[in-house]
């Protein structure tokens, strides 16, 4: 399945943005914005998509701070940059959330949507 969404990407390193991006969805994709072995966290209507490889990448406070605010009891760091898609069917992806977009800029104080 190849097609375009807007995910909304957590990078590790405080000094890059919080970001809305177009995501071509395929499994090669995934790991390219995970930076290698990918983990999967869900919620009720999204997915995260993580690094599954603690010790080259750094820690995401960020993505923390947003898993456990949108409910997800995170039982270990999380490491990387983490990308937020949303979840329409079992393993159907959209758009990630509005309402996960919008925590986020509560949460990073950054406006991210147009």
């Amino acid at each position: 399945m190849n097609q375009l969404l807007n995910a909304l990407v957590i990078p590790a390193r405080l000094n890059h943005p919080v970001h809305i991006r177009p995501l071509q969805l395929d499994a090669a994709s995934r790991q390219r914005v995970a930076a290698g072995e990918v983990a999967v966290l869900a919620g009720k209507d999204w997915r995260a998509y993580l690094s599954n490889e603690s010790g080259r990448t750094f820690h995401n406070v960020r993505a923390e701070v947003l898993l456990r605010e949108a409910g997800v009891d995170v039982e270990s760091t999380i490491h990387g940059t983490v990308t937020f898609l949303g979840q329409a069917e079992p393993w159907e992806e959209t758009d990630a959330p509005r309402h996960l977009i919008r925590l986020a800029e509560q949460l990073f104080d950054m406006p991210l949507a147009a």
